[in-house]
């Protein structure tokens, strides 16, 4: 019996770590395609951490994903995206320098 329940909590943290790898791509994917539509580069992501209450204040797990993304290729920005289960519920963004141009841009 403790052999069953040892196998049965095993294969629970297996699928956990499934689960948390497949949100994190489905997450990597929609900040590249939110960066790509406000002509934004994408210079980093990662997973920050797991969070009980809503930004509205309502009760539910999600998980806020960090991305720094750079507007002219000289500054450097820090937005989140806020994931609940394998949906983009909302993208943070700070106030950022929109270039007046494509040739004011510098990618490195």
């Amino acid at each position: 019996m403790t052999n069953l329940l040892a196998i049965l909590a095993l294969a629970f943290v297996g699928y956990g770590f499934w689960q948390q790898n497949k949100q994190t791509e489905v997450a990597k994917k929609a900040i590249a395609r939110h960066c790509k539509q406000l002509n934004l580069q994408l210079l980093s992501v990662a997973r920050g951490e797991h969070k009980l209450r809503l930004p509205n204040g309502k009760i539910g797990w999600h998980t806020v994903y960090l991305f720094e993304f750079s507007a002219t290729g000289e500054d450097c920005y820090q937005g989140q995206l806020i994931v609940k289960g394998f949906r983009s519920m909302k993208f943070i963004l700070p106030p950022h320098h929109m270039p007046a141009n494509e040739s004011e841009r510098v990618i490195y």
